[in-house]
């Protein structure tokens, strides 16, 4: 019960149900998810660690990220995705392989549907994440993707950015095809750096707005 009042919470974090600034409260959340208090108490107790959630007086609130943290995330991102993406070039089967080909292609049906897209994008990077064949490289960039769902709306919402992502996707996948890891490094690397890019003008945007 106290991991899936978690796992409840957290998937109500990164879907947005629940988006940054928002008052987390027991009661609203046991009677939510059909669980009891107690375990909802200790999930709520185990985000506050992870930094998932703040104090705000005696409240809970879903935690947000400031430039800093921002780009010390995207930093920290780029290194370990462009990690994963080499070692798949190295290690992902034929059948992961033609996975991540199709997702690519799925994908295009999500094209102006930025949170479709967003849901889309995770499970890609999951999938290289996986085709790494490296278990602790996946559990440092779970840590990594769980404080992205911090972020109070996705990059892949500016305009035009769906179609340049999913371009970005599949050099990354021609090139973990073609068993080219410095590819596959650089292309992942690139695509990081454009989100990142992106994402500093939607900021910038909303400064002004």
């Amino acid at each position: 019960m106290r991991d899936d009042a978690y796992s409840l919470i957290l998937a109500a974090i990164e879907s947005g149900t629940y988006r940054p600034g928002d008052r987390l409260v027991e009661s609203e959340l046991a009677e939510r998810f059909g669980v009891s208090r107690t375990p909802v108490r200790e999930a709520l107790q185990r985000l506050e660690t992870q930094q998932m959630l703040v104090r705000d007086g005696r409240s809970l609130i879903v935690a947000s990220l400031d430039h800093n943290q921002l780009a010390e995330l995207y930093v920290v991102r780029a290194e370990l995705e462009a990690l994963a993406a080499r070692l798949a070039a190295r290690h992902a089967t034929p059948e992961e392989v033609r996975v991540l080909a199709q997702m690519v292609a799925e994908d295009q049906k999500a094209v102006g549907d930025p949170e479709a897209l967003a849901r889309a994008n995770k499970r890609f990077h999951r999938q290289i994440h996986l085709a790494s064949h490296n278990r602790y490289l996946v559990q440092q960039l779970d840590l990594v993707h769980r404080s992205m769902a911090l972020m109070a709306r996705t990059s892949l919402a500016a305009e035009g950015r769906s179609e340049t992502a999913l371009a970005e996707h599949k050099r990354i996948v021609d090139a973990i095809a073609a068993g080219d890891g410095d590819a596959a490094d650089r292309a992942l690397r690139q695509h990081i750096s454009m989100a990142w890019e992106t994402r500093l003008k939607l900021e910038a945007q909303a400064d002004h707005d």
